[in-house]
């Protein structure tokens, strides 16, 4: 995607090389390959399943690493 393009912001600047790697991991997991450049002919439903699957895998990391935590609050 274009630089100009993008509205939102990463809250965590370190994290956009990370953030793109899981997006298109995840476009390529849901049949989308070659998920970078110009996306206009893509339809939106595709794109909201990338982004929706994003969250689902974050999410369930989220939730591994809070269930391996002790109750304490330690790791």
């Amino acid at each position: 995607m274009a630089q100009g393009q993008r509205s939102n912001q990463i809250v965590v600047p370190q994290a956009r090389q990370a953030m793109d790697q899981l997006k298109y991991e995840t476009a390529q997991e849901i049949g989308l390959p070659n998920y970078q450049g110009y996306l206009g002919d893509v339809p939106s439903r595709l794109n909201g399943a990338v982004g929706g699957n994003m969250v689902r895998k974050m999410i369930q990391a989220y939730q591994s690493s809070a269930a391996n935590q002790t109750p304490g609050g330690g790791q």
